[in-house]
């Protein structure tokens, strides 16, 4: 089995720390499939400058291939944060450089590409949206991030992505379960085969027009979370990993059961990131040379 990250890279820059990660929702998914045991890429776009060469490393590092990326010229995504007391506080980004700026367009040989895996992720920060309705065309599931924002759940928005979508995720910490469960339903009303909600220390939920099943967080009082970044990711590809155990493909749907474990295996995935720096290591101090 394998997965395929398309889309964000950026550099999550910890202010408080004073150190410089490879991240980006794309790229952590396909970090924690490979880590799962999957094989895993990442495709997308790294800029020319230092950060583009340190996150093409540090993902390669992984185990996760990176030969059909491209680089062009330009700034790499920055985003900075820092943690209090466990939870990430993002401080801003540079609106994700060439990445996001001038993405890649999936021609017949990268579609060809993007067919041999089993599932390819990418996300409302991948400016990938015109290039899911070639995407499903392609026996690949395809699994798309839609994060939390109120720009990316509006109809018009969710008519875009959707019904090119097998899974979307929604992360739903600020809403309480009655809003959540109807956002869920929405999302599969406008075209996804499924969809699922996280919610933080209150669980996740997963919906696909027939059923919905629910199940809580893993929490660990006893031990100090390092910080929650990539909790989400992990989450989601727990989930994923757990239904493509179970046989989960275009044609074939995962029932109840199957929901409901996959929904238990995410939460172990999303409970093990809380204890990682960052979103999967691989830091380095900040330079006095590397942009502010």
């Amino acid at each position: 089995m394998s997965v395929l990250g398309f889309g964000d890279n950026i550099v999550d820059r910890f202010v408080d720390r004073g150190i410089d990660y490879p991240g980006g929702n794309s790229v952590n998914v396909a970090v924690y499939a490979k880590r799962l045991g999957l094989e895993a890429a990442y495709l997308g776009v790294f800029g020319s400058d230092a950060l583009g060469r340190f996150l093409r490393d540090a993902i390669a590092d992984t185990g996760v291939a990176v030969d059909h990326c491209v680089v062009r010229d330009g700034e790499s995504g920055l985003s900075t944060l820092r943690v209090d007391t466990g939870d990430r506080i993002f401080l801003g980004w540079n609106g994700g450089g060439v990445t996001v700026q001038d993405p890649l367009v999936l021609d017949s040989a990268l579609l060809g590409y993007v067919s041999s895996f089993d599932v390819v992720h990418s996300s409302v920060y991948s400016r990938s949206e015109s290039e899911l309705p070639k995407l499903a065309g392609l026996y690949t599931l395809v699994t798309f991030d839609l994060s939390s924002e109120e720009e990316f759940r509006t109809p018009a928005y969710l008519d875009r992505v959707c019904p090119h979508t097998d899974l979307v995720l929604l992360s739903c910490s600020h809403l309480d379960e009655t809003a959540t469960r109807e956002l869920l339903a929405e999302a599969v009303r406008r075209g996804a085969g499924l969809a699922l909600a996280t919610r933080g220390a209150e669980g996740a939920i997963a919906h696909d027009g027939r059923v919905t099943v629910a199940a809580p967080a893993r929490l660990d009082g006893e031990k100090p979370l390092v910080d929650t970044m990539g909790c989400g990711d992990a989450f989601l590809t727990g989930f994923v990993v757990s239904l493509l155990h179970a046989g989960w493909s275009k044609s074939a749907r995962p029932d109840r059961r199957t929901l409901e474990r996959a929904l238990y295996d995410g939460a172990d995935t999303a409970h093990d990131q809380c204890f990682t720096e960052a979103a999967f290591g691989h830091g380095r101090p900040h330079r006095a040379t590397d942009p502010v």
